[in-house]
């Protein structure tokens, strides 16, 4: 217990925060030296389950505008409509496109990729004609790095079978039109690759593009590599904007410059305010800030959409932040949101249009519809993973594979909050291991297992046969509670009714990138192994 000092101390440092011991504990884990006092807790506007949104509905917004796991944004203004996805990385189905009409509220509309092409970064989502494109590297175990594409007719689908352009060894795709009207395809480097007119094959040699502004040595960053290059053309000028400095390592290296040029194929001139995004302290509520797009906003204004990580919750992986530019007299553009602490004015919208939707997703399923890909999915599923899932009234079920988490893929559904509640209704059929876990990939979960006469508790990626308890029934309701990065597991008999509080609690705040590479976040999952079956019922998620 934290003695009265210390807790008068974390309630002043994180106003706002339950009192409790382990809420306090929690946030305090959360802490860095640098940020435990010197700034006041954000304050989201609440939407689904209590989940935060950026919408704060008095003409202001406070990032992200979408929550949890969103790295690599990249964005399409359709007309009225935007539509936005994000890297996927080994999460089939995968490539889930956001749709909003504000830039503010966004809202799911589905999965476009459903054959495993392996790891799959960042992306380019753009529009040529009347036909939708998305270019796609992905990294299969023995293989170099490959390009992809995948179209579709119709933005909800159906999209293609994704397509090998034959670009091995590249990443970060950025599709461009030329002033020659051909298509291009940018990737990190910073290289270029003309394609054929329907953009399904390349039509040239790989070259040199452009040769990005570097920062200066003493700077602190990850490294140098270049990627994400982003293209728009503005009268008479194309716009590049690229990431420099690392994605993480260091929370001041990754940032956002820009060059122009009058062609495609350049020269490329230098903007004077590179960079025109970087965080600069630990201080900051958003760290590792880059990997840009420029987007006109619904009424002709302009803005930058960009991932980071936030303070202290590296575990969230990064989060799609929005911030507003102005253009300058010399045709330059620049960042005018500072360090995104505060509130700012949202876009404004057009007169007599929809009003949007609200932002975001019940993540609480009670499996009377299918909402696989769009909010369960796997982890580096198998071949035949999908036929491992079958639905149900009412519930899903989960076929066994593997031995325990350590080689079994579990289905998971990403967080989006720094504190939040799950529980959930485990059957278990033919003597089946199933459990409720937080698991960052096959290295690094947490979580408890149930067999019809144990409960096993797994921390940090292997199970504590020494913490081993008696359970002497095939039906439980598991509940996990994460109150930031403290997290405490709870187990009922008799459906929620009445729970027992397991012994064991852990501390997850070192389970990401960081610590176990990947680029992932640490998302609740649930893992069904050895023989048999699960049926799963009843998911429930409630933010704190």
């Amino acid at each position: 217990m934290l003695n009265l000092t210390r807790r008068n101390i974390f309630k002043a440092c994180l106003a706002g925060a339950a009192a409790s011991p382990l809420a306090l504990m929690g946030a305090a884990s959360a802490a860095t030296p640098a940020s435990k006092c010197n700034q006041p807790r954000l304050q989201w506007g609440r939407s689904i389950e209590g989940q935060r949104t950026a919408d704060l509905g008095n003409g202001m917004y406070l990032n992200p505008i979408i929550a949890g796991d969103r790295p690599d944004p990249t964005i399409l203004k359709d007309g009225d409509d935007y539509y936005m996805t994000f890297s996927s990385f080994n999460s089939y189905p995968g490539i889930v496109i956001w749709h909003s009409r504000d830039l503010i509220n966004w809202v799911p509309l589905g999965p476009a990729l459903k054959k495993n092409i392996g790891t799959v970064w960042a992306l380019d989502l753009c529009k040529h004609g009347d036909r939708y494109y998305i270019y796609i590297p992905a990294l299969t175990d023995g293989k170099p790095w490959a390009i992809y594409a995948i179209w579709a007719n119709n933005i909800n689908g159906p999209w293609s079978d994704p397509i090998g352009l034959k670009i091995d060894g590249c990443i970060d795709p950025g599709h461009a039109v030329g002033e020659d009207g051909k298509r291009y395809l940018f990737v990190n480097g910073i290289r270029k690759i003309r394609l054929t007119d329907d953009g399904l094959a390349t039509d040239g040699k790989l070259e040199n593009a452009y040769s990005p502004w570097r920062y200066p040595d003493d700077w602190i960053v990850e490294n140098f590599a270049p990627e994400g290059p982003k293209l728009m053309r503005r009268g008479d000028w194309f716009y590049l904007v690229t990431a420099v400095g690392g994605t993480a390592g260091p929370v001041t290296g990754h940032m956002v410059i820009a060059a122009r040029s009058r062609s495609i194929h350049g020269p490329w001139e230098h903007c004077p305010h590179n960079p025109l995004v970087r965080t600069l302290s630990e201080a900051e509520p958003w760290w590792s800030r880059g990997h840009a797009t420029l987007v006109e906003g619904p009424a002709g204004d302009w803005w930058m959409v960009y991932h980071g990580y936030e303070n202290g919750f590296r575990t969230l992986g990064r989060q799609a932040l929005l911030e507003p530019i102005e253009w300058t007299d010399d045709g330059w553009f620049r960042a005018k949101g500072g360090d995104l602490s505060q509130p700012l004015p949202a876009p404004v919208t057009k007169k007599n249009k929809t009003k949007p939707a609200n932002s975001g997703v019940a993540l609480s399923d009670d499996f009377s519809s299918n909402k696989f890909g769009s909010q369960w999915c796997f982890h580096n599923p198998g071949p035949a993973e999908n036929a491992r899932v079958k639905y149900r009234t009412k519930m899903l079920e989960l076929a066994a594979s593997g031995d325990s988490p350590i080689d079994s893929s579990p289905i998971t559904c990403g967080a989006v909050d720094q504190a939040y509640q799950v529980e959930v209704t485990l059957k278990l059929i033919e003597g089946a291991e199933a459990g409720l876990i937080l698991f960052y990939n096959h290295k690094a979960f947490v979580g408890l297992g149930f067999t019809p006469g144990t409960i096993k508790t797994f921390q940090y990626a292997e199970e504590q046969t020494w913490a081993r308890l008696g359970f002497k029934s095939n039906n439980v309701r598991a509940r996990l509670t994460n109150d930031r990065h403290v997290i405490t597991y709870e187990y009922s008999e008799d459906n929620g009714r009445t729970w027992q509080l397991h012994p064991t609690r852990m501390e997850v705040s070192g389970i990401n990138h960081n610590v176990f590479g990947g680029f992932l976040s640490l998302k609740i999952g649930i893992y069904c192994a050895g023989n048999g079956k699960v049926q799963i019922s009843d998911f429930k998620y409630r933010a704190l």
